[in-house]
């Protein structure tokens, strides 16, 4: 596993206290790192962002955060592992103080979850698409459970990928741990459409405020 991520970021990108909050993407299975970079001008997005690259390279330009085993149920220390990668790289390239705004999209949506889930304190609005939670403990899961902060997931109503005893665990976690916001896109498989989209924009205007989108 590489745990040294490549990136790509926006011109906008800054790691001084000059920006209050960052935007990060998280590729799914088998992407890469332009993949989810594409949301920027789609969402209007006005933070500086970068889009990270996962650790575990599977050839022909993709990779992924951590090996499937049995779907929808994964190791808890691939994913661990991936998630310390995430902070190692936050921590060389973002100041301390500035939030963390991650956005997930399939495996990328659980490692979204995973950053909520380690370090609260440091993340605001998370967005996962298409994604799930680990089955495993986490370090924030107490101090969630307390402070409920606000969660978007969206997913497609023909999602075959993600696996339902993936979903069931997230259905009985988020609830719990997070004031969620959950939407569920009748028609729409594996995927995001452009109503997913609108959603999110409209979440982010709202949780991390109004100037961090531009309006559509």
């Amino acid at each position: 596993m590489n745990t040294t991520l490549r990136d790509v970021r926006s011109p906008g990108w800054t790691t001084t206290a000059d920006a209050e909050a960052v935007a990060l993407f998280l590729h799914g299975f088998g992407s890469n790192e332009h993949d989810l970079a594409s949301l920027a001008p789609a969402l209007g997005l006005n933070l500086p962002w970068a889009s990270l690259r996962a650790p575990l390279e599977l050839g022909n330009g993709g990779a992924a955060w951590f090996t499937i085993t049995t779907p929808g149920a994964p190791e808890a220390r691939p994913v661990e592992e991936a998630t310390d990668a995430i902070w190692a790289w936050v921590e060389d390239n973002v100041d301390p103080g500035t939030r963390i705004v991650p956005l997930g999209f399939s495996q990328g949506g659980l490692m979204a979850s995973q950053l909520l889930r380690t370090r609260p304190e440091r993340v605001l609005a998370p967005v996962v698409l298409g994604g799930f939670v680990l089955g495993a403990p986490q370090p924030g899961d107490e101090e969630l459970q307390d402070s409920r902060p606000t969660l978007f997931w969206g997913r497609g109503a023909e999602d075959r990928m993600i696996a339902p005893v993936a979903i069931t665990r997230s259905s009985e976690y988020l609830p719990r741990h997070t004031t969620l916001i959950e939407r569920v896109y009748p028609g729409l498989a594996h995927g995001i459409n452009a109503h997913e989209l609108d959603d999110v924009r409209d979440f982010l205007a709202v949780e991390v405020g109004a100037q961090a989108v531009a309006r559509a």
